[in-house]
Formats: structure tokens, sequence, C-alpha cells
């Protein structure tokens, strides 16, 4: 059988869905596997063992059509459901099975605050889009495959360190200057900070005033940050693609949580590992106003951003 999975972007999200790859395949070695992602996102599928060939999207939604056309697929997973996942799978009239994004109980949430999410990650909705392929979830986790020739040694990291991934697409996401300050004056380690160039500011203000902290914000590609994470203690991070990537890697998280929340069902994922139940959640659990969206905004639309400014990260001391 050769199966498409559709899954545009962004880096978590396409992490999330490395648990099918790996059942498919590994349930049913003779199935083919293609991915289709945005070329931008080819490089965290290229080194997966579990797909057979990769398919991206660059501004011509019609040239991907055709190219998939040619495959002659026998069944779609869509794991994205949006319009352009749409468009593919009317032009290819081929089986599929698309996963339950839950946007009407997320409207739910975010603007009346009734809770009707169920309590199942979304790993868990990718995966049930493969049922009918008699695959089973091996609670084997995430899957991240950092490439081979990829090293750190240039920054000669201590021997003993945690990480702060500092970083989010949006700014309701992430820890304004001022908590990230508190953040790493609660934490008793050397701690690496990393980030894209747009967090380099931070982590150079961040470096001025801490003395455990070491900034590597905007020197470091996305397996060189994984590599990081990897050689660490314990990982602290928004929720973002950094998150995932270190749940992928089995490594304890300190997640911390803004106008998002848990419940999404987008929190760190690690099947059956016993890590699974030490994933230590910060949150403001109380305010009325949260979550304020599904994704994120630019600033607080209230103006006073509680759900990070009330964070209270003395707890990490007694830890």
């Amino acid at each position: 059988m050769k199966i498409l999975i559709m899954r545009f972007s962004s880096i978590g999200d396409i992490v999330l869905t490395s648990p099918v790859m790996r059942c498919i395949k590994t349930q049913f070695p003779e199935h083919q596997i293609h991915f289709a992602s945005k070329s931008n996102f080819k490089n965290l599928l290229i080194r997966n063992p579990y797909v057979d060939k990769i398919h991206c999207l660059d501004k011509d939604i019609n040239a991907l059509i055709s190219e998939l056309k040619a495959e002659k697929f026998d069944i779609i997973l869509d794991l994205h459901r949006n319009l352009r996942t749409r468009i593919i799978r009317t032009a290819l009239r081929v089986k599929t099975h698309a996963f339950d994004k839950l946007n009407w109980e997320k409207w739910l949430m975010v603007n009346l605050k009734i809770n009707m999410l169920p309590y199942e990650h979304i790993v868990d909705r990718y995966m049930d889009t493969a049922l009918n392929l008699k695959v089973h979830n091996d609670g084997k986790g995430l899957d991240y495959f950092i490439a081979h020739d990829c090293s750190i040694s240039e920054f000669n990291l201590p021997l003993s360190y945690h990480v702060y991934a500092l970083g989010a697409q949006h700014n309701t996401k992430k820890l304004p200057l001022n908590k990230q300050r508190e953040l790493l004056k609660n934490i008793d380690h050397p701690v690496v900070l990393i980030g894209g160039k747009e967090d380099l500011a931070a982590g150079i203000a961040l470096a001025n005033v801490a003395p455990n902290a070491i900034n590597l914000c905007g020197k470091l590609s996305i397996d060189q940050s994984a590599l990081v994470m990897q050689g660490s203690e314990k990982v602290y991070a928004h929720d973002t693609g950094m998150m995932h990537i270190a749940a992928a890697l089995k490594k304890p998280i300190v997640s911390i949580w803004g106008n998002t929340i848990p419940e999404f069902g987008m929190g760190p994922y690690y099947g059956n590992h016993p890590l699974s139940e030490e994933n230590q959640i910060m949150e403001v659990s109380d305010l009325r106003c949260r979550p304020c969206s599904k994704i994120g905004y630019n600033e607080c639309p209230k103006g006073h951003f509680k759900c990070m400014e009330m964070q209270d990260f003395s707890v990490l001391k007694t830890q």
C-alpha cells in the first residue's frame, strides 16, 4: 500500500506526527510512506528512516498536485486538515482519513470557557487516522533524528547543564524578559540559552545579568539545538517546537504555558516512557481570561499579561 501523509507546518507539529510514520512502517514494512510538507521543513523528515519519499510544497500547489497524482496513492492521512490539504485531497480523489482538529471544542474553551475538550493528546488523534490500517500506537513516543555529522564541540559546554529554549512564534507564548531573568535565578545549574536569531538580543541581555547563563541564541541550527538538549539534564521550554523535540529526545521538561493550555492536547508527549509522569507544567491556572487563543498573539489582548507575569518560579529552588 502506498500512503500519503500531509502536514505542512510547523516544527513541533511535524515532530508530533512522527509516531504515525514509525508505527505504520514497523508494523507493516511493505507499505510505502510518502510525506508532503513545506520545503523549509524537509530537514525534519529527510533523516527519518520510516519515510520513503518527501514531497515539498513551495508556492505552486498545482505543481505539487501533479507530482502527487503521478504516485497513485492508495490512501491519504491528512494530519493538517486545512484548505490546502482539502484542495489536494479533492484533486487526488483518494480515500482519506483526516484527524479531528477539535475546532469547535477549542472555540468553546477560548471564547466561553466551556471545557468540552477530550482528555486526549494530539498524537493520539493523529494515530486515529491509521486505525483502518490496523496500526496501533507502540507507546514509544516521538522521534527526532539528528544528523550524524552534527557537532557542538566548538562551544565547550560544561559536563552538567540545563537548557532554556527561550523563543516562541507568538509573544504571548513566551516569558517577558523580566520573568526570564527570574526563571534563571531559580535554576541552580549552568543554563544554556537556545533560540533563533530573533532571540539573540534577549539572550545577550540574560547572559549579562545571569552568571549561570551560556548564550547560544542565534548560533545554532535546529539539529545543534537538539544536540545541546540531548546532552542536558533538564529542558525549560514554552509551548513550542523545541519542547516537542526535547520530548522526542526523552529529556525531563519544565514546560511554561502562557495564553495556551496543555488541555489543547499539545503538551510534552513521551508515550509510555516513565517521563510522562514526571514532566512539570508551569502555568497560572486560575485566570478567567485564559486561554485567550488556541495559538497566540503578539501581545496580551488584556494588556496585563498575567498568565506569564504571575508565574512563580520559586518552586524550582526546592527541586
